[in-house]
């Protein structure tokens, strides 16, 4: 009898670690697709990007708000390049003005997919995967989707968002740049929000990897070279994102789905269309999990690799021109 039931709990106990499992890691079985969206984003405009706002501009955080509007005047002149309907969302805080940076395709009234990035930085640091890898990501894909929407009907309205203020002290605060812009969405039909949150550093050798919770390690590689994609516990929206890059066979990526209650999981700007109930996920090289100069003077750009961070903007791409036709 006790045998029995003993077993009764073993199985009961692996039943739901194996479900448990699935939930968050979310197999797939993808087949490749080779070539199936041409690479188009280019590696050295990822550096140039980079190396201008970590290297050129440097400070560009709340107590410098000189350096960030030089940034946010850069990134407008470099969507402006290429697409004319840029706007300005600017919002006050503490008698300063702060802005956001917008870059809006397809048509008005069409379900939304954002893509953002913030552009300031924690305190006076270069912060170049911090976070001038994803705003050089957001440029690219603003150049890209610039000859991809002349070709084609889109049956999105794409919005590309530059935030402000997404690093302390502002963080977790409705003073964010994304709080601001995902208020302003609320009562609209938004398909999806991505967030790119440090997506320039990797690292192949072995225990490059950490992970907020041990165990998490028996489920994810231990050698930094891969990409990221964070969701909420029930959503897919990360599952498909993490599909579209895997197909691409350019570099692996990886999905987790868990509670905000995990260190990291909800630290970018993903965090603000949560809490509007927006579906939203943050593509990441994981952060202080794995690059060991976060949030220091050593996050210069020539810590980074621009040809994987190309195969991570390449695969966003992917994802929003499947999503978009």
């Amino acid at each position: 009898m006790i045998k029995r039931f003993l077993k009764s709990v073993l199985i009961g106990l692996t039943l739901f670690l194996v479900v448990l499992v699935i939930l968050i890691k979310r197999p797939t079985f993808s087949t490749q697709v080779q070539n199936s969206v041409e690479l188009g984003v280019k590696p050295e405009n990822l550096e140039l990007h980079v190396k201008y706002l970590s290297h050129h501009i440097k400070e560009r955080n709340f107590e410098n708000n000189h350096g960030l509007k030089l940034t946010s005047d850069y990134i407008e002149s470099q969507f402006s390049k290429y697409h004319d309907e840029v706007s300005i969302q600017p919002y006050q805080v503490n008698g300063q003005t702060f802005q956001n940076v917008i870059s809006t395709y397809g048509p008005d009234g069409a379900p939304i997919l954002v893509v953002g990035a913030h552009y300031d930085t924690y305190g006076n640091l270069p912060g170049a995967d911090d976070n001038a890898s994803g705003v050089a990501g957001l440029l690219e894909l603003n150049r890209l989707l610039a000859s991809f929407v002349e070709r084609n009907v889109l049956n999105k309205q794409i919005i590309l968002v530059a935030y402000t203020l997404e690093e302390p002290p502002i963080y977790a605060t409705n003073k964010m740049g994304s709080v601001i812009h995902a208020e302003s969405l609320k009562g609209k039909d938004v398909v999806l929000m991505i967030s790119l949150e440090m997506i320039g550093y990797f690292d192949d050798h072995v225990n490059s990897q950490d992970y907020p919770i041990g165990a998490l390690g028996l489920l994810y590689p231990d050698e930094g070279n891969f990409v990221a994609v964070v969701d909420q516990m029930f959503s897919s929206s990360g599952v498909a994102l993490k599909k579209t890059i895997n197909q691409q066979g350019w570099i692996s990526a990886y999905s987790i789905n868990a509670p905000a209650a995990i260190p990291g999981i909800d630290f970018s700007d993903h965090r603000s269309y949560w809490a509007v109930n927006i579906p939203a996920v943050m593509i990441t090289d994981t952060s202080f999990y794995r690059n060991p100069n976060y949030h220091t003077a050593n996050d210069t750009f020539e810590t980074l690799d621009y040809l994987k961070m190309s195969y991570v903007v390449n695969g966003v791409l992917a994802h929003i021109k499947s999503m978009s036709q």
